[in-house]
């Protein structure tokens, strides 16, 4: 019967270290790019809802909630960074319109890779 010596377990072990090593870094940057275009999808979307609602309504929603109860978005969105829908931030409308909501941006820390930071998206 023969087996495999310490000598070459070790050496595959440090051949799948390697290539651990060179791939994790790509895939953390692989999954903040995703969750950025996610957030930036979101953002975009439930913008189009408040301009789409104020049109409709001649007035902003009070709450996401409005939106959602009145059909112009399935769901509140999610806010990928913080994996919550609870942390948005909101912008009133401009004067003369009415309502609370007219903008809304993300509530997490940070900056995004092209530097800006995410409460300016």
């Amino acid at each position: 019967m023969r087996g495999f010596t310490l000598i070459e377990l070790l050496v595959v072990l440090a051949i799948v270290a390697l290539l651990s090593s060179i791939a994790l870094p790509r895939y953390t940057q692989y999954l903040e790019r995703n969750r950025e275009a996610v957030l930036g999808e979101n953002l975009r979307l439930t913008r189009d809802a408040l301009e789409q609602y104020n049109a409709d309504r001649g007035r902003y929603p009070d709450s996401l909630d409005e939106l959602v109860t009145r059909r112009y978005i399935k769901a509140l969105p999610v806010d990928p960074l913080l994996e919550s829908n609870q942390h948005w931030r909101f912008s009133p409308p401009l004067p003369p319109a009415e309502g609370r909501i007219g903008d809304l941006h993300s509530g997490a820390p940070g900056i995004s890779r092209n530097g800006r930071p995410y409460s300016d998206w």
